[in-house]
Formats: C-alpha cells, structure tokens, sequence
C-alpha cells in the first residue's frame, strides 16, 4: 500500500501554489481602467473579445466567470535580480507599470480592443515573485505563453533589429516598433498551432 508522503507546507511547490490560489481570489479589474498603485507581483490578463482563434479563452470568461487567463506575468522590483534589493527598499510602481505597457500594446493594434480585456494582479513579496507565476503559467497554459509568445517583449533597439516578428506580432501587427524587424512565422501556421493546442489542450 503506497502512503502520501507527510504534507509539507514550507515545500516549494506548496509555496508557489499558495501565492498562485491568493492571486486568483483578487478581484477582476478592466485593464484599461486600472489606478496607480505601488508594488511588483505577479498577474494574469483575461480575454473576453471576438478574435476567432481565441473563441474558446472568451466562452471560458464570459459571464463573469473569468477563468482562462490568456496571458500570466510578473514584474519584479529593478535590482531583483543582481541581487542588489534590500529588505526595506522601495519598489515604486513596477506592476501598475507592467500592466500600463501591456494596455498599451493592446491599444496600439488593429485587431484588439482594450475593453475586452481585464486582470488579476497581486503584490506579492520579491523572493515569492518567480514562483508564483511559474505555477500560474502551470495551472493554466496562457496561449499568449505557451504558443502566442511575444506579447511582453520591448523595442530590441537599433543594434538588435536582425530579430523576427514574434508570433503575437505577426497575429496583431500595430506596434510601431515591430515593422523594423524580419518576418517571423507565417500568420496560418501560429493560427493552425494555436487551434491544435486547444484541441489538445482540456482546460479551455
């Protein structure tokens, strides 16, 4: 007879899976309604719009129910990750500020609309910050994470511009930015990729 090992709630799985339920218990907020606050976290973005490829995220979010994210982030405080953050430093506006840049990424596209998305977000404590998104991402399988990826990226810069579109650019071409670079992936293969992993994937 096989026995359960003892629960341990200081395991690492167990500590990013409490960080990643209390994100979920946060209210539902519009993206593009969101007001300044202090902090860095971890959040999820929900989608409830009419782009056809993603028919299935909306039906799992309409009516309030808000449970598909399309897309799961974090934003770390500057410094986090040299190691060089103290205990008592403050982390200003990190995760209002990620979010912001994600509102307007969505804005600057044809085929989006910022009313049609909302998020979770949480303030959460810098060491737990990586964990908790990593189970989100697990929990969950966002398609702009795990087949649409691009939509987090930034301007590359001048010295940088030999990169291709990502797939998220190439599905919602708008970002000024983006028409420096090559072509990435022809537009129906990410949208033949993007209806196979729905049709494997059950959560959705």
């Amino acid at each position: 007879m096989q026995i359960d090992p003892p629960f341990d709630p200081l395991n690492k799985l167990n500590l990013g899976r409490s960080v990643a339920d209390a994100m979920l218990e946060k209210k539902v907020t519009p993206l593009g309604e969101l007001a300044p606050f202090e902090g860095a976290g971890i959040y999820a973005i929900y989608y409830v719009g009419e782009f056809p490829a993603f028919e299935p995220i909306r039906r799992a979010n309409l009516d309030d129910k808000f449970e598909q994210p399309i897309y799961v982030g974090k934003a770390t405080p500057k410094g986090s990750r040299r190691g060089g953050l103290g205990f008592d430093a403050k982390v200003g506006t990190v995760l209002y500020k990620r979010l912001q840049e994600h509102g307007k990424s969505i804005e600057q596209v044809a085929n989006l609309d910022i009313k049609d998305f909302y998020c979770r977000y949480m303030i959460v404590e810098d060491i737990w910050i990586p964990l908790g998104e990593s189970l989100l991402i697990n929990m969950f399988e966002p398609i702009w994470n795990m087949r649409v990826d691009g939509f987090g990226n930034h301007d590359p810069g001048s010295g940088r511009k030999e990169q291709k579109a990502s797939p998220w650019d190439t599905l919602h071409p708008g970002r000024p930015w983006v028409t420096a670079l090559n072509i990435g992936k022809e537009r129906e293969k990410i949208l033949m990729e993007v209806s196979a992993f729905f049709e494997r994937n059950k959560k959705v």
